[in-house]
């Protein structure tokens, strides 16, 4: 009879909990729904004109259509960020949480009033992680 070897506190000590990713996507989903709710009109302009270069010099077309680009990009950054997390690659991690917050910055100090600050305290403890 084999035994599995039972987990030790120090292994399971040692693996931070893997959310920061999921926070991402999270994060991600809400921004890509918002789209739908805050730019509903230039959305459907864009479906009425048949969406192949339908955005023209219309800045509200071009804005909505940023939020909702901003929104997918978010994705494969939340699943890069899940997998670097579940390797402990801490270094890759670091980098990528400083660009957040330089992006979080940036995204600020333009729309203070934003989504950008729900990506702070996920790349604040990013840097901060010890392990």
């Amino acid at each position: 009879m084999t035994t599995s070897p039972s987990p030790t506190l120090s292994s399971s000590a040692a693996q931070p909990t893997v959310w920061i990713g999921r926070w991402l996507l999270v994060v991600a989903a809400l921004h890509t729904l918002a789209t739908w709710f805050y730019f509903q009109e230039p959305l459907k302009d864009i479906v009425r004109q048949g969406i192949f270069d339908s955005l023209g010099q219309d800045p509200l077309k071009g804005v909505a259509a940023w939020f909702f680009l901003f929104g997918l990009l978010m994705v494969p950054l939340g699943l890069a960020v899940t997998t670097l997390e579940r390797q402990a690659a801490h270094k890759p991690l670091k980098q990528v949480a400083g660009w957040i917050l330089l992006l979080c910055a940036l995204g600020v100090v333009l729309m203070p009033v934003s989504g950008f600050w729900l990506a702070v305290p996920p790349a604040l403890v990013l840097l901060l992680r010890r392990t």
